[in-house]
């Protein structure tokens, strides 16, 4: 599975104590992550990540981009939902090609927790269905 690593500037320790703890899953997965997040996360973990620009220079929509080509199947995406963002368009449309796409989506560590122990069960094989029949929601 392709997973994409983001975090708000306040939520990126949070996600790379979760990488740390949930490392032997994602190990079995390739990673993508915006910048500084993956950058963090790598040193933290020793994964290999593809690294995007920052959220605020494009990192977020290059994301998009791999959900809008049926690249990307989980997100976790650690938001700050106290701090205004000046990306906030580009969090946006990340959050609705998600839902376009069907991606699972985790904003928060409740929903990371399930969305972890769904790929560990393997319950989202499904994506691969799915990017194998070129489906795609409309």
């Amino acid at each position: 599975m392709n997973i994409a690593l983001i975090a708000h500037d306040k939520k990126k320790n949070d996600l790379v104590q979760f990488a740390t703890a949930y490392q032997y899953i994602f190990s079995k997965h390739t990673l993508f992550a915006t910048g500084t997040t993956g950058t963090r996360i790598s040193e933290a973990t020793g994964l290999t990540i593809t690294r995007f620009q920052s959220g605020p220079l494009g990192g977020d929509q290059q994301i998009g981009a791999m959900i809008a080509q049926n690249k990307m199947d989980a997100v976790f995406f650690f938001r700050d939902p106290l701090t205004s963002q000046p990306h906030e368009p580009d969090v946006t449309a990340l959050v609705r090609l998600c839902d376009v796409y069907s991606i699972p989506l985790a904003t928060n560590m409740g929903t990371a927790e399930l969305l972890i122990r769904g790929l560990e069960l393997g319950l989202i094989e499904w994506r691969n269905l799915t990017k194998e029949n070129g489906v795609i929601n409309e």
